[in-house]
Formats: C-alpha cells, structure tokens, sequence
C-alpha cells in the first residue's frame, strides 16, 4: 500500500443538499431544547415574546404617519433616534424568542423597557414646549406595549414600578403639545396609561404564574411516580430476598438440622442456596427496565430529594428512545449521583459566593451520561487518602461493580469538581 495512491485518487463531487435538507437542519439549528423542569414556562416566555416582538412590529408600522406628522416639529436626528429606541428592540425580541430561552428573552425585553424611557428622556432635547398639534406626544401611545415588554424581563414588583414611571414620564410629556397643560389633562393621560398598561400587566403575569404553576405541579408528580416506582422496587426486592431466605435458606438449614449427616441432596441444595446469594449480591437482580424518560425522573427524584436547588438538565441523542435500564442499575447510579451531591453541600462551599451545581444527564441508544459539576473549593485528588469512603467506595466503587458502569472523578483546588457517572448497559440485551 502506498500513500500516493489514496493522493492520485479523484474525489467524487458530493450532491448538493436539496432544500428539504436545508430546511431540516436549519430548523435542527434554531430548535431550542427544554428543561423538563420548566417547560411549560419556557414556553409562554416565546410565545409571548414572538407576540409582543409581532406587535411592536405592527404598532410601529402604523404609527410612522404620526411620527413624521410630529416630526416636522422636530429635528430629523431626534425623530431618528426616538424612533429606534422606542420600536427598535421588538423586532430583536422576536427573532430572539424564536430561536432562544428565556434568559435571552428577559435580556432583550428588559433593553426595550430601558429603551423606551431612553426615548421618552429625549423629548426634551428634540421638541419645544407647546410645540406638538396633537392631545399627546406619539411615544405616549408605545406605553403599553413597553409594559407589557418589562413583565416579561422582570419581577412583578419591578413591572409594577416601572409602570409607574413610564405612565408619569409619558403623561408628562403632555407639555410639549398645543393644548394647554392642566393638572385634570395631565391626570387623564396617567390615569389611561395606567389602566390599559395594567391589563396588559395583569394578562402577561397570569400567563407566566400559571405556566410556572403547571412546572411545579408536573415536577412534583414526577417526584412523586419517581419515589412511587423506587418503592415498589424495593419492596420487590424485599419480597424477592424473604422468598430466597424463605425457600432456600431455612428449608436448607432444617433439613440440615434433621438429616444430622452429610448427603449428597442436602450438598447440592447447600450449593444452590449459595449460588442464589452469590446473584442476589451481584448485578443480576431487578428484571424491571426503566425507559430514558423514567430514568431521569429517577434519578432526579434523588437529586432533588438531597437539595432541590442542584440544577438538573438533560441532552438526548437521536435513538435515546431505545434505552432500557434495571431498576437495580438506576438505584447504583441515583446512590452514587447522590452521595457526589452530599460531598459537595459538605466540603464545596466557598466563603462570600454561592456555589453552582449542576447535573447534566446525556441519554443515547442504549446508554446513559452523568456529570455533576460545581464550581466551589475543589480538592487535590492525589491528597486524598485511598479509604476515603465517601470517594472510593460510594461513587466510585458502586460504579465499578455495576455492570456496564464507571465513574471518573476531576477536581483541582479552586476551580470546581466534576464527577462523571456512565452506564453502557449491563450486557444482557
């Protein structure tokens, strides 16, 4: 064999992708994956940004005559920037929703919610006093519209605030019209900027409540199904074990007791009986399998159950659906996932700071990826004594006996430990 050979050999010109391709992979690409544990709040947070970014869209289209009517008061660089702070986010928040979460949605709304009092501050620097032919400055009219961006970007109380602000700016701004400015024209520009700001206030919070609601209400069940189904299984294997020394211990050791000697039976009964706790003790014990979706609920189930604010997320891989796992294999890894997290609640913790934790739960075809990570105190791995049982025995010493299973451990002082949990299978599909 030569290499110049494989050098001589002409490529084959690769098809071009056709547009159905095209189209699937870029929706691969801006497909957004959710955390189980919030869900349902994930998603009003898009649908109610690609709305409001739809709005802002629409409303300004249509508010362009009376922005140029306006303009003519004013100088062009004014109407320019007032007219991007006031509508130039909502398109942003849009695009953003559609492709992003909701930390990227709360960032962007929270910028147009700025942007607006930005361009309500300007007035004063682009219009004269008395100026305006109209009962209201145009951005007065935006006001709901940056309420309604701000419930998405913070806190009710916050959004409350801020729509106090916003209306009091805006019916202020009622002194660069023509109208004569009273105490009762400016009190009813507040008073409707309020009322119609807080129906959209009250809607958008209702909304997200409600969606958070459905989140805890769905973790809780699946706590619930997850502790239901770790109970049956122990007392499946409770049962299993009390028919084993049942059937074969005692029924051995009377008829030991009532044969006083050796005999070949009593020998081969002896050895059975041994066997049968050989594979008790061993890996073979649960036939139950658990699928990929009630795997991790198991195994979050435990998390959460040491502390529920160890963030669990999860990643699946194209055929995760053909994940079986004994339950025997899932109660290894949760015990092992578990003692990890108590070794961090316990030696993590960073003086000043709070430490992050997280659980990332990778599911592929027949196997399953944890890792657990903080980024608290660490610890020098070569410092730690061989018959620390915390390390060497209760993660990586389950995971060594488990079939399928290994677990590897990185730590450095000051930069946060991982621990990493794999099970492959146990061989026997």
């Amino acid at each position: 064999m030569t290499a110049s050979g494989t050098l001589e050999t002409t490529a084959a010109p690769r098809p071009l992708p056709s547009l159905a391709a095209l189209g699937n992979r870029l929706r691969r690409g801006l497909s957004v994956k959710e955390d189980p544990a919030t869900a349902a709040y994930d998603r009003i947070m898009r649908r109610l940004g690609i709305s409001i970014g739809m709005a802002g869209v629409i409303f300004g289209s249509f508010e362009l005559p009376e922005v140029a009517e306006q303009g003519r008061y004013a100088p062009m660089w004014w109407t320019v920037v007032a007219l991007l702070l006031a509508f130039g986010w909502y398109p942003v928040i849009g695009v953003v929703a559609a492709v992003s979460g909701p930390r990227a949605i709360r960032f962007v709304s929270g910028c147009a919610a700025v942007s607006f009092l930005a361009a309500l501050a300007t007035i004063p620097f682009g219009l004269h006093m008395h100026t305006v032919d109209a009962t209201t400055v145009w951005p007065y009219r935006m006001t709901p519209l940056a309420v309604t961006a701000a419930v998405l970007a913070w806190q009710t109380r916050l959004t409350v605030t801020y729509l106090l602000v916003a209306a009091t700016s805006a019916a202020a701004a009622t002194l660069y019209t023509l109208p004569a400015f009273t105490t009762q024209h400016v009190a009813e520009n507040f008073l409707r900027a309020v009322g119609l700001s807080a129906l959209f206030v009250w809607c958008g919070t209702a909304a997200t409540g409600a969606a958070a609601r459905v989140d805890r209400e769905s973790a809780i069940a699946s706590r619930r199904a997850a502790a239901q189904a770790a109970a049956q299984a122990r007392d499946r294997e409770r049962s299993r074990f009390a028919a084993l020394i049942h059937d074969a211990v005692l029924s051995t050791l009377l008829e030991a007791s009532r044969a006083g000697t050796q005999s070949d039976v009593l020998q081969r009964q002896a050895e059975r009986t041994l066997e049968q706790l050989d594979e008790c003790r061993g890996a073979e014990r649960d036939p139950d399998l658990l699928d990929a979706r009630s795997a991790i609920l198991f195994l979050r189930a435990a998390v959460q159950e040491i502390n529920p604010g160890v963030r669990f997320a999860t990643r699946t891989w194209p055929g995760y659906d053909d994940l079986r796992m004994p339950v025997h294999s899932a109660s290894t890894i949760a015990a092992a996932l578990t003692e990890a997290v108590r070794n961090s609640l316990r030696h993590a913790a960073v003086p000043g700071r709070e430490v992050r934790r997280t659980v990332t739960a990778t599911v592929s075809a027949g196997s399953i990826r944890i890792v657990f990570s903080d980024d608290g105190a660490g610890f020098d791995l070569a410092a730690v004594s061989a018959d620390r049982l915390g390390l060497s025995m209760s993660i990586l010493g389950r995971m060594r006996q488990l079939a399928g299973g290994s677990a590897f451990v990185e730590s450095q002082l000051g930069e946060g430990t991982t621990v990493t949990l794999v099970w492959g299978g146990d061989g026997s599909r």
